[in-house]
């Protein structure tokens, strides 16, 4: 039985401890704790990267990697971006085997016939993600959107973000059942509602897990699947080892394998 690949979005260890480090200090750790991907994430950068030097170093630890931008797809005029084909870009030249977007307004009337020019034949698959908008944390403009690549052809999959689906009341559930068939990636994280009613992802229990491993058998087997909530600890290497231990036996029920296209 094989383990399931298990990635880590950068974010989970804090925004301003990540700053401070570098996201290139947490490369070994993740090579010890057993991960395979790592997330990096461009909000967390503080100044233009070193691509190559970055790409030599995840490489060198054997490590894939995603590079996720917070760039909305489709704009509020309805185009594609137009940072784009930078940004696929720049994911090239980390050596990403992904590049990880929202959503954002996409409509009916949307030309998705004019990502076509856009989407490289080789190189980064554009994964679109359900973020905790109105306008791109919905399961219909999703699904929609999906139908209408699919019919054209074009190299796209999706980010199901287990949490995320809460921020506009939509069932998980019910989410992975309609999109499943186009999910390449999977951010995990539980949510809890604060005192002062805002919602926030927490690390999982038991219980979260279960529900996760449900999920699972709704996507390809062999999904890589990503912590994307919070670690904090003394010893991150332990906690690290840990959380992946849990996320990699999640859907182990199916023999699988790393999808390393995705």
């Amino acid at each position: 039985m094989h383990s399931n690949p298990v990635s880590i979005s950068l974010s989970s260890y804090g925004a301003d401890f990540v700053r401070q480090r570098g996201q290139e200090h947490f490369l070994g750790l993740l090579a010890d704790a057993g991960v395979t991907r790592v997330e990096l994430r461009e909000e967390l950068f503080t100044h233009a990267p070193n691509t190559a030097a970055l790409a030599a170093a995840i490489a060198a630890l054997g490590l894939e990697c995603l590079y996720s931008t917070p760039l909305e797809l489709w704009t509020a005029q309805g185009v594609p971006d137009p940072q784009l084909a930078h940004k696929l870009e720049i994911a090239r030249a980390l050596g990403a085997v992904a590049l990880k977007v929202s959503l954002g307004h996409y409509q009916a009337g949307c030309d998705v016939a004019a990502l076509a020019t856009l989407l490289p034949a080789h190189g980064p698959l554009l994964l679109v993600e359900n973020d905790q908008t109105a306008q791109g944390g919905r399961i219909e403009p999703l699904q929609q959107f999906f139908q209408r690549a699919d019919a054209l052809g074009l190299r796209v999959g999706m980010t199901f973000d287990i949490g995320n689906w809460q921020w506009q009341g939509e069932p998980a559930l019910h989410a992975a059942r309609q999109l499943g068939r186009w999910v390449r990636y999977v951010h995990c994280k539980a949510v809890q509602r604060r005192a002062d009613g805002h919602l926030v992802a927490v690390p999982p229990e038991a219980s979260d897990l279960q529900a996760w491993a449900e999920l699972m058998a709704e996507f390809t087997p062999g999904v890589v699947r990503a912590v994307e909530y919070p670690l904090v600890s003394d010893d991150l290497l332990a906690l690290t080892r840990a959380q992946v231990r849990d996320l990699a036996a999640l859907g182990q029920g199916v023999s699988s394998e790393v999808l390393s296209h995705a």
